[in-house]
């Protein structure tokens, strides 16, 4: 196939797209959606919200599915656990208990010490 046919294929087909993108753009049922994705986007800046927070607030079940999914090596993801050492003021945050700090911190103060440290835990 020459260079010449090529490209006139490949007009052609953007002459259709064209014509697909100026209909949609006259369709009452996309403006109504665009319109309605505008007003929630403001309404989530308004109140520092997230599209995850809003799919908790509106399908709690959905929110726990995702939370207990699996990694893409079957297991469940791990919990982050937040530590703030009292003494430092450091904070360290970890999905496991092989962090390197957060070690050196047990070797140091002993593990229930450490634990205790515990900030919060998120999934």
């Amino acid at each position: 196939m020459s260079i010449l046919t090529t490209y006139m294929q490949k007009e052609q087909q953007l002459k259709q797209l064209q014509e697909e993108l100026d209909r949609l753009k006259n369709d009452d049922r996309l403006k109504t959606e665009l319109q309605f994705k505008e007003n929630l986007e403001a309404l989530m800046r308004e109140f520092d919200k997230s599209a995850a927070d809003v799919i908790k607030l509106l399908d709690p079940q959905q929110a726990v599915a995702q939370a207990s999914s699996t990694t893409s090596t079957g297991r469940a993801k791990r919990k982050l656990k937040i530590y703030k050492n009292p003494n430092t003021g450091e904070v360290v945050e970890t999905r496991g208990g092989n962090q390197k700090t957060l070690k050196a911190w047990k070797e140091e103060y002993g593990a229930d010490t450490v634990e205790s440290w515990l900030v919060r835990t998120e999934y």
